[in-house]
């Protein structure tokens, strides 16, 4: 068994790899307290005035507390971003970097620019950890160049990947996760 799941990480491409690793990694520290959530989550004050420069990084790498939905978006993460490198970016490991680095970019430029306006700042303030997010955003890009691959969400119905997103979203709704974050991609990703 310890030689099968060795063997799967080992032929992990090595963005893959490296993000789950560190996802991983980031969020038992946080939940074995060697780390604390307070050193990572994304607060621009911090950032700009203190010069904070990891938090634009570990905000990305923090699951909040290892639970279902943790299994669930490791899951997500190993699978989507390891289909999507070996297949969508085949050969192009930089040009899969760059997606990634890109939709961070503009995932944590909504945020910061949802902080500054009347009304939703509110909102936009609550948003610490923006790793379910990119996620979510892997989860839609593999959709997007996979459409009609036929797909079954827990064995419960069957679906297109097309609506693989939206799944994912109602399911993020039934486990009680906070559906904020997940709308700021569907904002994002499907206007």
């Amino acid at each position: 068994m310890a030689q099968a799941v060795e063997e799967w990480y080992r032929q992990m491409p090595i963005i893959t790899r490296s993000y789950l690793t560190a996802a991983v990694v980031t969020t038992v520290g946080c939940t074995l307290e060697i780390i604390s959530p307070y050193h990572l989550y994304l607060n621009p004050k911090l950032v700009v005035q203190h010069y904070e420069i990891w938090r634009l990084v570990t905000n990305f790498l923090y699951f909040r507390k290892m639970d279902l939905d943790f299994l669930f978006h490791m899951f997500f993460l190993a699978r989507y971003c390891k289909l999507l490198e070996e297949n969508s970016f085949r050969g192009r490991t930089a040009d899969f970097f760059y997606m990634l680095l890109f939709g961070a970019t503009v995932l944590t430029g909504i945020v910061l620019i949802g902080g500054m306006i009347p009304y939703i700042s509110e909102t936009f303030a609550r948003i610490l950890f923006l790793s379910n997010s990119l996620t979510f955003m892997m989860v839609y890009v593999w959709s997007k160049h996979n459409p009609f691959i036929h797909m079954s969400f827990l064995g419960l119905f069957t679906f297109t990947a097309a609506y693989l997103p939206w799944v994912l979203l109602g399911f993020s709704i039934l486990v009680g996760s906070s559906t904020w974050v997940d709308l700021l991609v569907c904002f994002f990703l499907f206007r």
